[in-house]
């Protein structure tokens, strides 16, 4: 019994690889390539402000509240990140950073004119979203997807033969994939606005800000007909 058990399997065993070997032989292997440019809808802002005492700091904590708000910006939108205190500093011996989320319908050149203030200490542009870039990665995904079909389609069509079950699908990491790096302006790249060089006259709006990149390769591996 256990002689035939192990025949058996070794029969069964020798099948599978056999199998496998006809399927590598007929099949093909191709990879769909996709891209697409995103409109950012959302940019997040580090910002910080600077005080001589916590009084201070407090009304110029307030003040930034008020011009957020006076911009469209929500309070929920507006996160404490840190505080710190430099007791050897003659001036500014308080400091005190927050994140804020603009919109689309905020205007950016003017918030960056009211907050062109002494007690703002720095204003950095920490990232650049699309509210719906889920939805956009699935589709550039999915396009990789057909490109690839379309692709096996007219190679095996020039031999005479078919596309059939699709056997492999392999996502494939892309360096540009959809990294969402901070902002790079159109006139000057800029990453980093210090509101102390920033230029009132230039125009900061979304309609200067670089598209979020998205791109994505899908191999796939199909049965030859």
């Amino acid at each position: 019994m256990k002689l035939r058990h192990f025949l058996l399997i070794g029969l069964l065993t020798a099948g599978s690889f056999i199998n496998a070997q006809e399927i590598k032989k007929n099949a093909i292997e191709v990879t769909g390539v996709a891209e697409m440019e995103v409109e950012p809808d959302e940019i997040i802002f580090s910002i910080g402000i600077k005080a001589d005492n916590k009084n201070q700091l407090a009304d110029n904590e307030k003040l930034l509240f008020e011009t957020l708000k006076n911009n469209g910006v929500k309070n929920e939108d507006i996160k404490f990140k840190s505080m710190y205190q430099n007791v050897y500093a003659k001036t500014g011996k308080f400091t005190k950073s927050f994140q804020f989320k603009a919109s689309a319908k905020t205007n950016i050149s003017k918030l960056f004119e009211e907050l062109n203030q002494k007690w703002v200490s720095n204003l950095n542009i920490a990232e650049i979203k699309n509210t719906k870039i889920a939805d956009f990665k699935k589709a550039v995904k999915i396009n990789a997807l057909k490109a690839a079909k379309e692709k096996a389609d007219y190679l095996l069509e020039s031999i005479g033969k078919k596309t059939g079950t699709p056997l492999e699908i392999v996502e494939i990491e892309d360096y540009t994939s959809d990294t969402i790096m901070p902002v790079a302006y159109r006139k000057g790249a800029m990453a980093n606005v210090q509101l102390e060089a920033a230029d009132t006259a230039a125009d900061y709006s979304f309609d200067n800000i670089e598209n979020i990149k998205l791109k994505y390769s899908i191999k796939t591996r199909y049965e030859i007909l």
